[in-house]
């Protein structure tokens, strides 16, 4: 397995989990927060996919999906356009409510389908190039790629919890 089939199956992975965690749920069921300071799995599946969006755009030197596909007025969330979710208060992550699961699985797979494109066109020296100098030592695409799956991961398995605990109930 040369290194864009494992990128590409990685990202195939989160979409995977995402689609498990939400499949299925309303919005009332989408916006459920373990408690008053916790994030709800609609916030989490729609920020590791406002993230990947942002920085697969970013290092492809595309648009992202979220404005170039019409998702922003989809979702029509009171957020600014460019808001993926870093940093956000209580209060801003209530205001991430989704109607429903298709709405969310049909954005992340949007993202999922431009990643896995961008990624097909990578050969391994790819990988070495520095994408930002911002930090030390700088990111390489590959650094940035391998964070982006981590970081979806991440939120992906909590929105995963956060379901188990709400079915528990």
């Amino acid at each position: 397995m040369g290194s864009v089939e494992l990128l590409s199956d990685a990202f195939g992975r989160v979409r995977e989990v995402v689609h498990d965690a939400v499949s299925g749920l309303d919005a009332d069921a989408l916006a459920y927060r373990a408690d008053d300071e916790a994030n709800s799995i609609g916030w989490l599946v729609w920020h590791l996919t406002r993230v990947q969006d942002d920085h697969i755009a970013d290092v492809a030197g595309t648009d992202q999906v979220w404005t170039a596909q019409g998702w922003v007025e989809r979702f029509g969330l009171d957020l600014p356009t460019e808001d993926i979710g870093f940093g956000h208060t209580p209060d801003e992550v209530a205001l991430v409510r989704v109607e429903n699961a298709d709405l969310l699985t049909g954005y992340h797979d949007a993202v999922c389908e431009r990643t896995l494109d961008y990624v097909s066109e990578l050969v391994d020296a790819d990988l070495d190039v520095v994408v930002d100098e911002a930090w030390d030592p700088p990111v390489t695409l590959g650094v940035r790629l391998v964070s982006v799956i981590g970081d979806d991961l991440q939120h992906a398995g909590q929105a995963a919890f956060v379901r188990g605990l709400l079915e528990r109930r």
